[in-house]
């Protein structure tokens, strides 16, 4: 059972490793984007965001898909992202300088306001200490008859552009795999994630998939992305043992193992497996 100090201890970490990481993932945000905006679109189509809502993106980081969903809702809606990163928050302020209707809290449940039509959310929810409590809260924000739209990753080895560098690294260091708990791949099983949705009150509980076509320009991009959006501790590791987190060694391993996803061209492909979770308030 997770109790409250181990809740307060991951999101305390989780506040701390999302800050460091924060201007690493502005500088990939075009890249990342230009396939990850895919999973933002089928978000807003499946929490039937138009013109008027009132949409709560949860862990909204560098502000999607809360932007995708400003523009949705136009000036007569509004957004509120909400995220425990205050780095996120602040440079998701910046990059919504100019849009009407959207705000962004730094926080957790704690702070999310109610009445919403629509709840986002892309990629945060694996990432809560205790999600059945988060879940509740959610369900909480929306109105009777609301909606929970939310991505989540699969299986670690259907996700490349996420576990593959971090893969590589942690066996060029001879980690041991991570325990159980908090992390991108915590609702990668597609019946469970139905049943913890449904368990928290949500009806017309329904996961679908989407593959997320991932590209980058070639396994110095691959090595770039994912050295700059290391978590300090991995960060830290490398450190001890190469003298510099970039040293040739570890760019070596990453471009080694990103190879098999080189096209003819040169370019690295990397398809991505996304959970699809709606849920009816």
């Amino acid at each position: 059972m997770t109790t409250t100090s181990d809740v307060d201890r991951i999101r305390a970490e989780q506040t701390a490793t999302w800050d460091a990481v924060s201007a690493g993932w502005l500088a990939w945000t075009g890249e990342f984007e230009r396939a990850a905006g895919a999973v933002s679109a089928e978000l807003l189509r499946l929490g039937g965001v138009r013109p008027g809502r009132s949409v709560l993106d949860f862990g909204t980081g560098l502000g999607e898909p809360a932007l995708s969903a400003a523009d949705a809702v136009g000036p007569t809606g509004a957004v509120v992202g909400v995220d425990l990163s205050p780095r996120m928050v602040a440079l998701a302020r910046q990059r919504a300088a100019g849009r009407p209707g959207v705000r962004f809290l730094v926080g957790g449940t704690e702070v999310v306001p109610g009445g919403h039509d629509v709840v986002l959310s892309r990629w945060a929810l694996p990432f809560a200490g205790d999600r059945a409590a988060v879940l509740a809260a959610l369900r909480s924000a929306l109105r009777p008859g609301g909606v929970l739209a939310a991505a989540v990753w699969g299986p670690p080895a259907e996700v490349p552009m996420i576990a593959l560098g971090f893969g590589a690294l942690s066996r060029l260091l001879a980690l041991d795999p991570p325990p159980p708990g908090p992390g991108p791949f915590a609702m990668a099983d597609p019946a469970g994630l139905r049943a913890e949705v449904a368990a928290a009150g949500f009806r017309e509980v329904a996961v679908t998939e989407l593959v997320v076509d991932f590209r980058l320009t070639g396994p110095d991009a691959f090595a770039g992305f994912t050295l700059d959006v290391l978590p300090p501790r991995l960060r830290g590791l490398l450190r001890e043992r190469f003298g510099d987190e970039r040293h040739p060694s570890v760019r070596h391993a990453l471009a080694e193992a990103v190879d098999p996803f080189r096209a003819d061209d040169g370019e690295v492909r990397l398809p991505s497996r996304c959970l699809l979770v709606r849920g009816v308030a």
